[in-house]
């Protein structure tokens, strides 16, 4: 997907370009009244397309990048995952089981029985640190290794409903 977005972003400046390059080479005609001044705005037109064309790819290049999301694909090596089986409802979680162990990576199977549901991992300090989306009829992996023990709050990040706010569980990590 990430790097069906690149391609697109990238199609997308090279037409922009073109078009800024093709009238920059069909408008060099002088205006006969002002010469001097049309030349030099020419020239300025110019440096301008080129600053705002080298910001663009800039741009486009930084925020197209990778998502930091973690390497669902990468096989761990130090053992067997922990699995995390999440059944997302309207308005609650059902995490089977609920404690896990920090240093070795967790595999989160999520799913949703009824709408949509965004699942979010957040530390004590409420800083979002993995998420994934809970879909009915599909299950979506998440693969996450926590560093550190604690409590970890889970929040739905997409509204499901009226109690949308009191859909919230809590993931132990040792």
């Amino acid at each position: 997907m990430i790097s069906t977005v690149y391609a697109i972003t990238l199609v997308g400046i090279g037409l922009v370009i073109a078009v800024f390059y093709f009238v920059i080479a069909n408008s060099k005609e002088a205006d006969p009244d002002y010469p001097s001044i049309t030349k030099k705005w020419y020239g300025v037109r110019s440096k301008w397309f080129l600053f705002l064309l080298v910001l663009g790819i800039t741009v486009s290049v930084l925020s197209t990048n990778p998502f930091p999301t973690p390497d669902q694909k990468k096989e761990y090596s130090g053992g067997d995952y922990q699995n995390v089986t999440v059944d997302s409802h309207q308005w609650y979680w059902i995490m089977t089981p609920s404690t896990v162990k920090a240093g070795q990576p967790v595999e989160f199977q999520v799913s949703s029985a009824d709408v949509n549901h965004g699942f979010g991992i957040y530390d004590e300090k409420l800083t979002l640190v993995a998420q994934t989306q809970a879909m009915p009829g599909y299950t979506n992996k998440l693969i996450h290794t926590f560093d550190k023990p604690g409590k970890y709050k889970i929040l739905c990040l997409e509204y499901c409903g009226l109690a949308h706010h009191a859909m919230i569980s809590e993931l132990t990590v040792e």
